[in-house]
């Protein structure tokens, strides 16, 4: 494995910064991880569906870090949506030595309170609230109080309605050679989530309620939680139909690839996206920089310290015994066992192979040089070039152009010498020290186009992790594969279905359970993301 690593590096050395090395999407493919493992399918409130860690668009001082759970929510799915589960411990952790193991790890924590106990549904309320008619029958009495006034608040006046209730809590903890230590504490300041979008009559201005939702903390702070729009696009369904693409600039029957055109939109759709009108749960935190680096300083670009290996984990008690009384609550451990971990998106949806995806996912980062075969010589580039006859050629193994992605190594750290690349360790790096690429410039396929703000040097929640992690399966970051069809491999989802947001939390608030609507399959393409909330006639709805 070692020399697997000194080879790679070496190789990267050959290559141009811009187009190469740092555009090392792992080789996965097709739907970050919703729902990818066993364990997780069985599991949907500990499953990661997406990891992302970049400088903060507006204010380079600080990292925002956004962990989702919980795939493919459907906004009307109630009458209890969808709750974070207070059994989990929720975490996001970063590496600030080179070593691939946690040094500094913030932890989340929720609670759930039912605050009217006889009411059906976890959220009701309508106008300045209603009472019972004039025709009322015995013995609630005409002009009682029935339904509360519409949820306007997380608390106080507003928040009536608000039944199924959720605080947390943020605990930021730092190790000090063995020790974890708490450097941070949210008590006793009162979070709450944000709730599901239930609908205008319920929520009547849920974007105004979600904002209430956002808390500046001490020490230049912030965070979020709740359910928010899915920021993940991607056609779903044609990827996995073995990947049936419905773009093509070939004829019928060979590889669906963009045109050049249709890869130079970053705003336009020209397939449904699979994943549109689902919303998803967020934590998302804003941490100074200093607070994150192994020194408590800023660091230019080039200097080592500027990186840091980042990821999310989600963890239960190891020890459950159900209640012996109905209704009763069950009783847990103090001890918690991993559940799913994601550091770069897609690797344990289509890399890891099924038999190893349980392991990999409750496995440590520090520990994955036990996975590498995977990288060596991934199925998935294999598939490519079979499902398509050969027409998308493919590198030989083994494949070390896939490795400096798992190590701290140029160009993503250039400061690091060959001592501080570390173990074989699945961690979605970060060089701090590159600031935000503004909007007008950002581009959609990260490094590759030029972007070094965007994935693989960290992951924004524009980046189309798809396309690029397609395409460098499929070689392109060896010259000879830099070529078409190769390097127009791409789903024909370019863009999210709603905007996303400029500042933190920058996700999208939830979709509406009244009022949302899903792209149907078989849509040839669709709108551009400006458009309103509801999918426009250019894309039909169910």
């Amino acid at each position: 494995m070692k020399s697997f690593a000194i080879i790679a590096r070496r190789s990267c050395a050959l290559l141009l910064f811009a187009a190469t090395c740092v555009a090392l999407p792992l080789p996965a493919a097709f739907a970050a991880n919703h729902r990818e493992a066993p364990l997780t399918a069985l599991d949907h409130k500990a499953d990661i569906t997406d990891w992302f860690a970049f400088v903060s668009y507006d204010d380079p001082s600080k990292v925002t870090m956004i962990l989702n759970v919980d795939p493919l929510l459907e906004p009307a799915n109630g009458p209890n949506y969808h709750p974070f589960d207070p059994e989990i411990s929720y975490e996001m952790k970063v590496d600030n030595n080179f070593d691939g193991d946690e040094d500094l790890k913030v932890v989340f924590r929720f609670k759930t309170q039912t605050r009217l106990p006889g009411v059906f549904t976890g959220f009701v309320g309508a106008g300045s609230g209603i009472v019972a008619p004039a025709n009322s029958p015995a013995p609630v009495a005409p002009g009682t109080p029935i339904v509360p006034p519409a949820i306007t608040a997380l608390d106080g006046p507003g928040s009536e309605g608000l039944s199924l209730r959720q605080s947390y809590t943020v605990t930021i903890q730092k190790k000090s050679g063995t020790v974890w230590q708490t450097i941070f504490s949210s008590d006793p300041q009162m979070l709450y989530a944000v709730p599901a979008n239930v609908g205008p009559r319920t929520m009547p201005s849920y974007p105004a309620l979600a904002q209430q939702g956002i808390y500046n903390l001490s020490g230049g702070i912030k965070v979020f939680a709740g359910t928010v729009d899915d920021p993940f696009y991607i056609d779903l369904g044609a990827a996995f139909d073995t990947l049936s693409f419905r773009t093509s600039a070939f004829a019928t029957g060979v590889p669906a690839v963009l045109s050049d055109d249709q890869d130079a939109v970053d705003d336009h759709n020209f397939a449904p996206d699979a994943v549109a009108g689902y919303n998803v749960n967020t934590i998302a935190i804003e941490l100074p920089i200093s607070m994150l680096t192994s020194d408590g300083a800023r660091h230019a670009a080039g200097e080592a310290k500027a990186v840091i290996g980042t990821y999310g984990s989600t963890s239960r008690p190891r020890i459950k015994a159900q209640p012996t009384t109905p209704g009763g609550k069950p009783s847990v451990s103090t001890n918690f066992v991993q559940i799913q971990r994601m550091g770069n998106p897609l690797i344990n949806e289509l890399l890891i192979g099924t038999g190893d995806k349980d392991k990999f996912s409750m496995s440590e980062p520090k520990n994955d040089g036990q996975f590498a075969s995977y990288l060596l010589d991934p199925l998935l580039a294999r598939v490519i070039n079979a499902a398509y006859g050969g027409a998308v050629p493919i590198p030989t193994p083994p494949r070390t152009d896939l490795l400096p992605l798992v190590t701290y190594t140029a160009p993503i750290c250039p400061g690091c010498i060959a001592a501080q690349a570390g173990p074989v360790a699945d961690l979605l790096r970060l060089n701090t020290g590159i600031g935000p690429t503004p909007v007008a410039v950002r581009k959609r396929l990260g490094v590759l186009a030029g972007d070094l703000g965007g994935f693989p040097n960290g992951r924004r929640v524009s980046d189309d992790v798809t396309d690029i992690a397609a395409r460098v399966t499929v070689g392109v970051l060896n010259p000879a594969f830099n070529r078409f069809p190769n390097n127009r491999i791409g789903d024909g989802v370019n863009s999210n279905d709603v905007p996303y947001q400029e500042t933190f939390p920058y996700v999208a608030f939830a979709n509406s359970g009244r009022n949302s609507r899903h792209q149907n399959p078989e849509t040839s393409g669709c709108s551009t993301p400006t458009a309103p909330l509801f999918v426009p006639a250019t894309c039909p709805t169910n």
